[in-house]
């Protein structure tokens, strides 16, 4: 765990307790740079943290340029995220490595993006921008399901997982923990129902068996990367 994530804020902070958050419980709060404000996930750390947020850029907004001193990796969800790099539209997945720099600069379509900071190997040093919207999908383990690998690095898995509608997945435990943003349709498991826009973080240990139902699902979803408590 980075060193900037041993004091300052603690939300949702404690890795053995499962987390859901929904649309409904979103509190928005600003950033240090006008138009920009966050949905915090989880936190450890203040401006520096070890963080998963929801950021939202209004139009022709900005953000100071800043070092990646833990890794950055970021799916845009709406709008068109863009810095002195290039533009990445919705369905983009980037990963800038420990070191990196950027400084984002928003255009009238404004953005809204789901990151997460400070939580890079230190020896993950692969930069990859990928456009899932062109992205090929592969079959997953059940009928229903097909499955866009987007990263791998040690136990640390991401994906984005297609549901078709009425699907069930087997009962299964998270080794290293697993965590989920809903991006499209509606997520079930024994726990709960999950709409567009939720984000869960189940721990290590921890099981479910997850399904759809009428509509279908998209999620995001990484697996293995939950640090020890």
């Amino acid at each position: 765990m980075p060193d900037a994530a041993s004091n300052g804020m603690r939300l949702n902070a404690d890795f053995d307790e499962r987390v859901v958050i929904r649309p409904e419980d979103y509190d928005w709060v600003p950033s240090p740079a006008p138009g920009v404000t966050r949905m915090m996930l989880d936190r450890i750390g203040d401006e520096v943290a070890r963080a998963t947020s929801l950021v939202r850029y209004d139009a022709n907004s900005a953000f100071p340029r800043h070092v990646h001193g833990g890794g950055e990796e970021f799916l845009v969800l709406q709008g068109v995220f863009a810095d002195e790099d290039g533009r990445y539209g919705v369905g983009s997945y980037i990963r800038n490595p420990i070191g990196t720099a950027h400084t984002p600069s928003i255009g009238p379509e404004g953005a809204l993006i789901f990151v997460k900071l400070h939580q890079f190997s230190k020896a993950d040093s692969e930069q990859k921008v990928i456009d899932t919207s062109q992205g090929e999908w592969q079959p997953g383990l059940v009928k229903g399901l097909s499955v866009m690998p987007l990263h791998t690095y040690e136990n640390e898995n991401v994906a984005l997982v297609k549901w078709a509608p009425d699907t069930q997945f087997n009962s299964h435990s998270h080794w290293g923990g697993e965590e989920i943003f809903v991006i499209e349709g509606n997520f079930y498991d024994e726990h709960g129902s999950y709409p567009a826009g939720s984000w869960l973080r189940n721990p290590h240990g921890s099981r479910h068996q997850p399904c759809t139902k009428e509509d279908g699902a998209l999620i995001f979803v990484k697996t293995g990367h939950l640090p020890e408590v």
